[in-house]
């Protein structure tokens, strides 16, 4: 097989997961993160999206419904990643989260991004971060970047121990 390269306009469209209520799914997916229902199939799907695009999220309970978390350990989608446009942004989801009490796994500067991690209600992992200006990015003398899974910082209640805290503390208040 001959060799092949992606074209660079090529971007990721959306993500559809199976959720075990859809509910429950929407109030974490809408009325938390913020994202607009688009179009409603049934009780079954739900398609959301972020500034009128078609959508970037679907959910459904098509083989899921009633069913438990898919495990930790296997094979499967490890985190959908949603990009927010500024630090400012990201920091006002953050407070947002902390405000409503939903439980963060983890944050990471990785370097060319800033990022939270918290999962939706079926343990589906979601990454919520933005893009630092390309200017910035940790590279080699090579133009390789030195570093991209970043910096696991441990996550706590308190704004100050964290490099994502002071971005809420500063950014928001």
């Amino acid at each position: 097989m001959s060799p092949y390269t992606i074209p660079t306009q090529v971007r990721i469209g959306h993500v559809h997961l199976k959720v075990s209520d859809l509910e429950r799914a929407l109030s974490f997916y809408r009325d938390l993160l913020g994202f607009e229902v688009t179009m409603m199939y049934s009780r079954q799907a739900a398609f959301l999206s972020a500034g009128g695009y078609h959508h970037h999220i679907g959910l459904n309970t098509w083989h899921s419904e009633g069913m438990p978390e898919a495990p930790l350990e296997g094979v499967g989608l490890y985190h959908t990643a949603i990009a927010y446009p500024t630090r400012h942004d990201l920091a006002l989801i953050l407070k947002r989260l902390i405000e409503a009490g939903y439980p963060l796994t983890g944050a990471s500067d990785h370097g060319v991004s800033e990022a939270i991690y918290l999962n939706d209600p079926d343990g589906n992992g979601v990454e919520l971060y933005w893009d630092k200006p390309k200017a910035e990015w940790p590279m080699e003398a090579d133009g390789s970047l030195n570093r991209i899974l970043g910096y696991g910082l441990k996550y706590s209640d308190s704004f100050g121990n964290t490099h994502l805290g002071k971005i809420c503390k500063k950014d928001v208040v």
